[in-house]
């Protein structure tokens, strides 16, 4: 049996347990099964990608069942395992058994924690379908199961209004994502004949320069199909236009942000870019608004990450910026690069997430920066690994030897500026501009959290934490104390308030996704985008450009010492506004509050589809609702209906009166009648 179907239904078996079987088998139990599932998928997964980084595996498809038979159309279950594959299974499970890992400690005291770990390996079980499909249909159900997975957990607080509305907000984005996908997939069907995708992946090329029929127009046919496709990459992996959702999904649990909205989920898009690679690379058109959506969704989320407070919402929009790079990365035919990014982001992402839930949790769920402040000393390992997660980011590296960051976000830009194109040149300069408030906005992330001076007292969470340690220890003022003498104890209890390391559960997976942080890029950084190892490693898997390999290593020097140039402007200007000179940005906002409130708003892009799509729905579905259904179908239909036997009931219970003479009239009338309509037919 090949592991790869131990690793893939292990979580489902995991979910299926405690799901079902939560309350039976206890909350101890059910995180024991799901974390172990994933834990030993992750020591399969690694000697798999071991095995390809050495050279010595070949692309396998495991059987696993017949699914559809119907016509031209067949479909076989099937898991198929190539670099690519491993470089997911390895991505999947290893932050998926950290996460799982994490939760122990983040999620104690929570009374649904079955549910929670059920919904955690379900998604988990989705994606690694997802990353093994053989077939469109089968990517499209773990696009579909991804989705679902993440409704349920972003609404997993569902006794908040806030969590429920992300979580629908999530769950519809998406459906405009996917539709464009499904279109895609129909469309994919309709020109090659088959949704196996080694198939399609071969007769593309013969596809290239023909035209088909699309909305009364003759349009090329691989530009079409690639554009249907990526537009469910721009849902799931939230680039510009279908990216409102993964900001409001921090509304879940942080371990459902590191696993969903970090490491695995929203990368899911770039996956299936670069899984049909040899089809986009059929269309020079598709490839360019790639690389232009990639580089527009890198400087939005960028531009909007610099004026966030919410801790988890500017790694958030951190994560749709760096899928941003992933995206044009592809769009200039650098997928080992886009890949390598997906690769490390990984691991440095789901560290700062899970090292902001360590903040978080230490701040008894706190989660505005404007709060923190000198926390460096109280808790120092979530503060050094949180650390470790910004140099990564921020490509800290010189010379050959740096963090994970420095190796594949460098090697975006080098590809960028090396494909010679226009729209390369463009990706080029606005992720640099880019990387600079990337640089900005992670640092400024620290300064806030770790250094300066402690700003807990003007936390409501810290004063009713700190309320209720003192009502324990019978210290807090009688009942008939001022509501003024209340808030002058709370903030001096707050400010004898000393925050608190997170359990080792907590720590251990923070521990291990630092060192991926800080060595995952020098290690691997050879196999995925050097031209003497890429195409080896690769085999086939990506459309790898060995020219474009070389090319990047013959860059101009500025071009290569750019990302650190505006790494270290970056950092500059987050030291002078956040340490040297605290007011500095105050000063910046009452200088240019049109630009401050232009980037609070987010570009207005929720203001703008409220008033193009959601008020003119709820107008639409108000008028439907009232005018339709209630005054027409149901006035005319069963109300009517019910009215006209109650109006008659009425007229007939008057005949009802006990006089014989009344029952004798009836009579009568209804001889005549009979007697009537005898004679009239006869005649």
């Amino acid at each position: 049996m090949h592991p790869v179907l131990l690793i893939v239904f292990l979580p489902l078996l995991a979910a299926i347990i405690a799901g079902l079987g939560g309350r039976v088998i206890g909350k101890t139990a059910s995180k024991v099964v799901t974390t172990g599932a994933l834990m030993i998928g992750a020591l399969l997964s690694w000697p798999i990608f071991f095995s390809y980084l050495g050279g010595s595996a070949e692309p396998v498809v495991v059987p696993v069942l017949k699914f559809i038979q119907s016509g031209a159309l067949n479909v076989d279950w099937a898991l198929r395992v190539d670099a690519l594959t491993a470089v997911m299974l390895v991505v999947v499970t290893s932050v998926s058994s950290l996460v799982h890992l994490y939760s122990w400690g983040y999620m104690e005291e929570d009374p649904s924690q079955p549910r929670f770990f059920a919904y955690l390996s379900l998604f988990s079980f989705a994606m690694l379908m997802l990353v093994t499909a053989d077939s469109l249909v089968q990517m499209f159900f773990g696009w579909e199961g991804v989705g679902l997975a993440s409704y349920l957990l972003i609404g997993f607080w569902y006794h908040k209004p806030s969590a429920n509305a992300a979580a629908i907000k999530a769950f519809v984005v998406n459906r405009v994502g996917d539709f464009g996908f499904s279109l895609g997939i129909f469309g994919t069907f309709l020109v090659f004949g088959t949704v196996s995708i080694p198939a399609i992946l071969e007769a593309a090329p013969g596809m290239a320069g023909s035209t088909i029929g699309f909305a009364g127009m003759r349009v090329d046919t691989m530009t079409l199909l690639c554009l249907l496709l990526f537009v469910g990459a721009m849902g799931k992996s939230a680039q510009l236009g279908l990216h409102t959702w993964l900001p409001d999904a921090m509304e879940g649990p942080t371990p459902v942000s590191a696993l969903i909205h970090a490491a695995t989920m929203v990368t899911a898009g770039v996956f299936m870019v670069c899984r049909l690679s040899p089809m986009f690379e059929t269309s020079e058109t598709a490839l360019t608004v790639v690389t232009y959506v990639g580089a527009a969704t890198a400087i939005f989320a960028a531009t909007v990450g610099t004026v966030q407070n919410d801790i988890k919402r500017v790694i958030a929009y951190s994560t749709c910026s760096q899928l941003g790079y992933m995206f044009f990365a592809a769009g200039v035919g650098a997928y080992g690069a886009a890949m390598f990014h997906l690769f490390t982001h990984a691991f440095f992402k789901a560290l700062l997430f899970l090292g902001a839930g360590s903040v978080i949790h230490a701040m008894h769920h706190e989660q505005d920066m404007r709060f923190y402040g000198a926390l460096r000393k109280e808790i120092p390992l979530t503060f050094w690994a949180m650390v470790a997660g910004t140099l990564a980011i921020t490509g800290v590296g010189i010379f050959g030897i740096g963090f994970a960051g420095y190796f594949s976000k460098d090697a975006i830009l080098e590809s960028a500026w090396a494909a010679g194109s226009v729209s390369g040149h463009v990706a080029f300069f606005v992720g640099a501009f880019a990387a600079l408030l990337t640089s900005f906005y992670s640092w400024r992330l620290i300064f806030l959290t770790f250094f300066g001076k402690p700003r807990w007292a003007g936390s409501e969470h810290i004063q009713h934490a700190v309320h209720h340690v003192h009502e324990d220890a019978g210290e807090i003022a009688s009942d008939h104390d001022s509501a003024h003498d209340h808030d002058v104890k709370a903030k001096e209890g707050t400010a004898g308030y000393h925050p608190h390391e997170s359990p080792w559960t907590i720590l251990i997976p923070l521990i291990l996704l630092s060192i991926g942080a800080i060595a995952a890029g020098q290690i691997f950084h050879g196999a995925f985008v050097e031209a003497e190892h890429g195409l080896a490693f690769w085999a086939g898997s990506v459309a790898f450009d060995e020219h474009l390999a070389h090319a990047m290593h013959e860059v101009p020097t500025l071009v290569k010492y750019t990302p650190l140039i505006v790494m270290l402007i970056g950092l500059a200007i987050a030291y002078r506004n956040y340490i040297a000179k605290p007011d500095a940005p105050a000063a910046f906002v009452a200088m240019f509050p049109g630009v401050h409130k232009f980037l609070m708003h987010k570009w207005y892009f929720d203001e703008i589809y409220d008033f193009l799509f959601v008020r003119p729905a709820m107008v639409l579905g108000r008028f439907f609702w009232k005018k339709g259904d209630e005054q027409t179908i149901d006035r005319f239909g069963p109300h009517g209906a019910a009215y006209a036997v109650g109006v008659g009931n009425r007229i007939t219970a008057r005949l009802q009166n006990g006089y014989v003479y009344s029952y004798a009239l009836v009579m009568l009338l209804g001889l005549i009648g009979a007697a009537t309509w005898v004679f009239w037919w006869v005649r």
